[in-house]
């Protein structure tokens, strides 16, 4: 009997490891076992036992292993280049630095004066500067992350810092755009009522406004950041921007975000556009007004009082609404990417610029300042 082979591993040595072993890795090692003898079989069919157990239990393991990956919380995300480029990463880091610089320069420049001048201690130059202050950190939440991101293959950010740049951004830049129409009814009865302007916009109503822009922002900001931090992150982790923003986010997560894309579009939609349309209504008044002026003078005066509000007005309502409202495809979510630079890296630069040109108050209000400085 024991020179006798066993049929069924001589014959089929696939019957003792059976179908489901028969294409693994360890069958070429089995297939090297003398099927000759009882010792060559035996040791097949321990073996084959030790493969299937270690074949299912590798399975199990590995679906295990899968649902758990899927489950997982995203820790940290993955920010997009501008460019991989050495010599371009070299040259928009020095523009984007220049531009900060600027930014920060020209606003605090603007800040330091309206404080220091008692001239300036009007309605209209106090929401200048909430303006220069919302554009000195609408910047700082963006640009230095950007700026280091130069210098870093691997972009990466935390959730938590995510989402906080996220509900910053949107904070300061939803308190100007309410601001920003504030002003356009400041001008309104600057210019159509001048008389009257110091009861109307007294100093109580001034704070009242500024107040609000800063509630209102901060509230549209919070609920953005609370539907988009509650979404559940367990894929990709790359965000198609360069910094957090809503949108990016929303195609990273786990799950249907229908709801949360439609409240952006209706709820940053309706403020942008009703916001836009109290300023257009504020500047249809105001130019009837100023066809209605006899003088020269007096409609130049007018016209520069309003031209650096209604450029930026311009800037940031276009941009806004070029950006965030429409679906986030990818062809859009590559435009609003380079509407993202021009808002956040470009115009709080320009800004001081676009406001001090054309305006007497805050020259002469400027050199007297150097003037105290230097002496």
């Amino acid at each position: 009997m024991q020179g006798t082979s066993p049929p069924v591993v001589q014959n089929n040595q696939f019957a003792i490891l059976g179908d489901d072993a028969g294409d693994s890795s360890e069958l070429e090692c089995l297939m090297q076992a003398d099927p000759q003898s009882t010792l060559g079989a035996a040791s097949l069919i321990q073996v084959r036992g030790e493969v299937l157990g270690n074949y299912y239990e590798g399975g199990q393991d590995s679906k295990n292993s899968c649902h758990t990956d899927n489950q997982t919380s995203v820790t940290e995300f993955i920010l997009l280049s501008l460019t991989d480029i050495l010599e371009f990463r070299i040259t928009l880091f020095g523009v984007f630095l220049a531009f900060f610089l600027l930014n920060l320069t020209g606003n605090i420049s603007i800040l330091v004066i309206t404080i220091l001048e008692k001239a300036l201690h009007t309605p209209m130059y106090y929401f200048l500067g909430n303006i220069a202050f919302f554009d000195i950190f609408v910047s700082y939440v963006t640009v230095p992350k950007m700026l280091t991101d130069f210098f870093f293959l691997q972009k990466t950010i935390s959730f938590n810092s995510c989402i906080s740049q996220l509900h910053f951004f949107h904070f300061l830049a939803g308190s100007e755009v309410v601001l920003l129409t504030v002003m356009s009814y400041d001008r309104l009865i600057a210019i159509g009522n001048p008389l009257r302007y110091s009861s109307i916009i007294s100093p109580t109503f001034c704070v009242i406004l500024i107040f609000g822009s800063w509630v209102f922002g901060f509230l549209h900001s919070l609920l953005h950041t609370v539907l988009t931090a509650m979404l559940p992150y367990c894929g990709p982790n790359l965000v198609e921007h360069f910094f957090c923003d809503i949108k990016p986010l929303l195609k990273l997560a786990c799950a249907d975000t229908t709801l949360n894309q439609k409240i952006l579009n209706i709820l940053t939609g309706y403020l942008t556009c009703m916001a836009f349309l109290l300023t257009v209504i504020s500047y249809v008044l105001i130019g009837r007004i100023i066809l209605k002026m006899k003088t020269v003078e007096g409609r130049k005066r007018a016209i520069s009082t309003c031209s650096g509000h209604l450029t930026v007005v311009i800037l940031l309502y276009g941009t806004a609404l070029f950006t965030y409202i429409r679906p986030a495809t990818q062809d859009i979510l590559d435009q609003d990417r380079g509407a993202a630079v021009l808002f956040t890296v470009v115009t709080p630069a320009l800004n001081p610029i676009i406001y001090t040109l054309r305006n007497k108050e805050m020259k002469k209000a400027i050199r007297r300042v150097i003037k105290k400085l230097t002496l």
